[in-house]
């Protein structure tokens, strides 16, 4: 099997898979259904704040208490998704809420919707893969250990015939494995539809803070020396045995599947006032109350207030609005008010000519995302 350079920072060895297909183009809603996780890896890449913990997100949006199925159809369509990857943590420790959202999302899109689950070995069982098969699942991609070939055999229990979606096996090239991660590669030839090694990454979690020893390829990167060069030689020896395979980079992640993701967002979620930068960020006016703008400790106080505390900012952050509507005759769709970072969007120019006593005026560049992380801001005198 030829191994060809995509334009996307990888190599492959066949066609890529639907999922990766979507995933680069930045057409995936990205689902972390839990955090909580039937294994332990050594190389695990979540944060801190998901890592072990039953939480929620849909991209960058944490998700929580009854309206989580409504947020969940907002940020599909926020990104314009054409698909979902299904992550964790192991989904299958919430297997009832993994169904949930499955069935949720194809029949709000539709069956063309791609939906691809990740998991691991340990809770796989033929009756847990048909229930999510029947409930719409398109592909699922296997995490075995490699230390643990005892569980191997589970990943054959999805190539059921009966099942008729696609099976591979996704995993993290780890320098020094080489031979146990060839292992593997015997095990799966013929019995997968595809195999996606993936360059190791560093994570900023208890994890990885264990490790010592463990550099980064260069000052730039995260991702860890000698897993490309290692990755390379096994994208050589699987496409020898005719694997389907793709070897997809930090590279990728970052400036193409994430990059093309932000884009997608941002072109359906500005505002008529913002601008979309090369990049994808959104350049905006803001108007902040006192102690509220961006600085140091700004989003600890943003998340640590109450609901009273919440609502009581909000209604004062709109009788503003309303005053400056009014004071300089402006379009209510020129002044909005931004419920989740508790604060007022504008344009840059309105921004800089608003008066009004005991506010802070600002022009900001910030990710189009949810969580709209700041890039800049340019606080106004």
């Amino acid at each position: 099997m030829k191994i060809q350079k995509t334009p996307y920072y990888s190599w492959r060895a066949g066609e890529l898979i639907d999922g990766c297909k979507q995933c680069v183009k930045g057409e995936k809603l990205v689902l972390f259904v839990t955090g909580l996780c039937s294994s332990r890896c050594d190389f695990c890449p979540l944060s801190d704040k998901k890592l072990y913990k039953d939480v929620i997100y849909a991209n960058e949006r944490p998700l929580e208490g009854e309206g989580e199925v409504k947020a969940i159809i907002e940020e599909a369509e926020a990104c314009d998704a054409r698909g979902a990857g299904i992550t964790g943590g192991d989904p299958l420790v919430k297997l009832e809420r993994t169904i949930k959202y499955i069935k949720l999302l194809k029949k709000k899109f539709g069956k063309d919707f791609h939906i691809h689950l990740y998991t691991p070995l340990e809770l796989v069982n033929e009756k847990k893969l048909s229930l999510l098969c029947e409930a719409g699942l398109d592909e699922i991609r296997f995490h075995p250990k490699l230390e643990n070939s005892g569980e191997w055999h589970k990943i054959l229990i999805a190539k059921n015939k009966k099942l008729g979606w696609k099976v591979g096996v996704e995993i993290p090239v780890i320098p020094g494995r080489e031979k146990e991660t060839k292992k593997l590669i015997n095990f799966i030839k013929g019995k997968v539809d595809f195999l996606n090694l993936n360059e190791l990454e560093l994570a900023d979690n208890a994890v990885w803070k264990k490790k010592e020893g463990v550099k980064c390829k260069d000052s730039t990167s995260y991702a860890i020396k000698g897993s490309e060069e290692l990755a390379k030689k096994l994208l050589k020896y699987s496409a020898s045995l005719g694997i389907r395979t793709h070897f997809c980079t930090c590279k990728l992640k970052d400036k193409v599947q994430l990059a093309n993701r932000i884009a997608r967002r941002a072109a359906r979620v500005k505002k008529s006032f913002d601008t979309i930068t090369e990049d994808g960020m959104l350049v905006r006016g803001a108007v902040y109350l006192p102690g509220l703008a961006p600085g140091f400790g700004y989003r600890e106080k943003l998340y640590g207030l109450t609901s009273a505390e919440k609502k009581k900012i909000l209604n004062k952050l709109n009788s503003i609005r309303e005053e400056l509507l009014r004071e300089e005759e402006l379009p209510a769709h020129m002044l909005l008010l931004d419920e989740h970072k508790l604060r007022l969007i504008t344009s840059p120019w309105l921004a800089r000519i608003i008066k009004h006593e005991g506010v802070v005026r600002a022009v900001v560049t910030e990710y189009p995302t949810f969580d709209a992380v700041e890039i800049e801001v340019d606080v106004l005198s």
